[in-house]
C-alpha cells in the first residue's frame, strides 16, 4: 500500500474539516516522522491519529543526516518539516504538505508532493464521502484565518460540491 507521509498542517486542515476519520479510510497508509509527532502531535490529537491508523515512523541515522542538512541549508523549513522531507524522500514514499516552502522545495527536489485539496479530490473521486460533507468540510477549513489553499482552487470545488449538493 502507498504510504504517505504528511506534515502537521494538512492533519490540522482535515481536523479541521472533520475529515480525519474518512482520510484513514483511503487506501493509503500515513505516517508522520517521529520528532514531528513528538513535537506537534502528542496528547488527545496523536492518541486519535494512532488510533486511525497513523504510522509514527522512527528515522534512521542516515536519515536524521539528511534532515539535518536539509535544515542547515534551507532555513525556510522547520525541523519537524525536514525530517518529513527525509522520510519521503529517502523511503521513496510521497509528501502530503501544506506549507508553501516545503511544497516548493520538495518539487524541486523531484519528490512527489500533494496536499489537502488532492485528498479531498480523492475522497470525492472514490465516492467516499458526500459532496454535502466536502462542501462543509472544505468551508470549515477555508473559513480559518490560516487557511493556506489556493483560493481559485477551492472556490472550483465548492462551486462543484454546492451543485452538487441537491442531489446528495
Amino acid at each position: 500500500m502507498r504510504v504517505l507521509v504528511s506534515d502537521t498542517s494538512v492533519i490540522i486542515d482535515l481536523e479541521r474539516g472533520d475529515l480525519l476519520r474518512e482520510v484513514f479510510r483511503l487506501p493509503f497508509e500515513f505516517a508522520v516522522p517521529d520528532l514531528l509527532f513528538n513535537r506537534e502531535l502528542n496528547g488527545e490529537l496523536g492518541r486519535q491519529l494512532v488510533g486511525l491508523g497513523l504510522r509514527v515512523e522512527e528515522l534512521t541515522g542516515t536519515e536524521v543526516s539528511h534532515a539535518t542538512t536539509v535544515h542547515r541549508s534551507n532555513a525556510s523549513l522547520s525541523v519537524p518539516d525536514a525530517f518529513a522531507f527525509s522520510l519521503a524522500t529517502v523511503r521513496r514514499w510521497t509528501l502530503l504538505t501544506g506549507d508553501g516552502s516545503l511544497r516548493q522545495f520538495a518539487l524541486k527536489e523531484g519528490l512527489n508532493v500533494h496536499g489537502v485539496l488532492w485528498l479531498i479530490d480523492q475522497l470525492e473521486n472514490g465516492r467516499h464521502v458526500s459532496t454535502k460533507k466536502l462542501h462543509t468540510s472544505l468551508g470549515a477549513i477555508t473559513a480559518h484565518p490560516r487557511c493556506r489553499l489556493p483560493t481559485a482552487e477551492t472556490k472550483k470545488r465548492l462551486a462543484r460540491y454546492a451543485a452538487g449538493k441537491k442531489g446528495a
